[in-house]
């Protein structure tokens, strides 16, 4: 029988991190982060990374993995965090994935093995940031229907990972996908998956404080120094929220009080995009965060007809 895993999901500033301390304290769990931002080091305040504190009272995974001048896939998430969560399970322990990136959580739940073809990283992470903007998703799609309309009859537009990789081998190779060799492999895991959510309104200002926080806490010099060690400001981690609106403001090139604005915008559009998708998730438990029961509710969720 598969070994089960756990997921929390939920947008950013909804309480994400408390809550699966608690849980991964009071149910034997390690952590594995599921934040595409949280994978690269140095790159602390901007991705409300957990702190040292709370990565010590419980294991993580998956958290400075990755060197911010180096692009990082999907499908390098998936290999090293299903590698993680066997290791994690070798000790008799249970994984808990907690984070908001919903492209990660697609590949775990349906890893997609396409034929012989190899891959394009760059083409791949170009098709990846365009998924995470307003409207990427049915710009993807519509690329799709033109240049391989029998794919396009075949794969829902909500499945991006396989959109993007129907592109990408008809980027690589100039036959449609339609046309090639292609499996949906069976995930080695099984995944309880719950979401936090709460009120949009009081999201949005926790939100406005948690950028205030940030700001606070020196988030403009974390950039700052990114970018003197040798980061490019055009490098896939420098794309994430914080570091790409900030950056204009570090170069002299707008005031803060516009980065600011724009950061602050950003997130709440962000924070919107992560909940429509994990609106079209399968099998979700939502709990509103601020619940006087939320624990309990997502106690009850992971542990019923589960072995804990």
């Amino acid at each position: 029988m598969k070994e089960t895993c756990w997921v929390l999901a939920g947008p950013t500033a909804s309480g994400k991190t408390a809550l699966s301390l608690r849980l991964a304290r009071e149910h034997n769990c390690e952590i594995v982060c599921m934040d595409s931002m949280q994978i690269y080091r140095g790159m602390d305040i901007g991705t409300a990374k957990p702190t040292r504190a709370e990565q010590a009272l419980v294991p993580h995974h998956m958290v400075d993995v990755a060197d911010p001048r180096e692009g990082y896939s999907v499908a390098r998430y998936q290999a090293d965090a299903e590698a993680c969560i066997r290791d994690i399970h070798s000790r008799g322990r249970r994984a808990l994935l907690v984070g908001g990136t919903g492209l990660y959580l697609r590949a775990l739940r349906h890893p997609m093995a396409m034929g012989d073809t190899t891959g394009d990283p760059s083409f791949r992470k170009e098709m990846e940031a365009l998924a995470e903007t307003d409207g990427g998703r049915e710009q993807l799609f519509d690329t799709l229907q033109k240049t391989d309309p029998e794919s396009a009859k075949a794969i829902h537009m909500n499945n991006v990972r396989r959109v993007i990789r129907a592109l990408e081998v008809h980027h690589l190779t100039g036959v449609p996908f339609s046309q090639q060799p292609q499996i949906e492999e069976e995930p080695p895991f099984r995944y309880r998956v719950a979401s936090l959510t709460m009120d949009r309104e009081i999201l949005y200002r926790r939100i406005e404080q948690r950028v205030d926080d940030m700001l606070e806490d020196g988030l403009a010099d974390e950039v700052r120094g990114l970018l003197d060690s040798g980061v490019p400001a055009e490098a896939q981690a420098m794309m994430g929220l914080g570091y790409k609106e900030l950056i204009p403001y570090i170069r002299g090139k707008c005031p803060l009080e516009d980065a600011v604005k724009a950061l602050k915008l950003g997130t709440r559009h962000y924070a919107k995009r992560q909940l429509t998708w994990m609106r079209r998730e399968e099998d979700v438990c939502w709990v509103d965060s601020l619940a006087e029961d939320a624990y309990e509710q997502l106690e009850r969720w992971f542990t019923k007809g589960v072995e804990t």
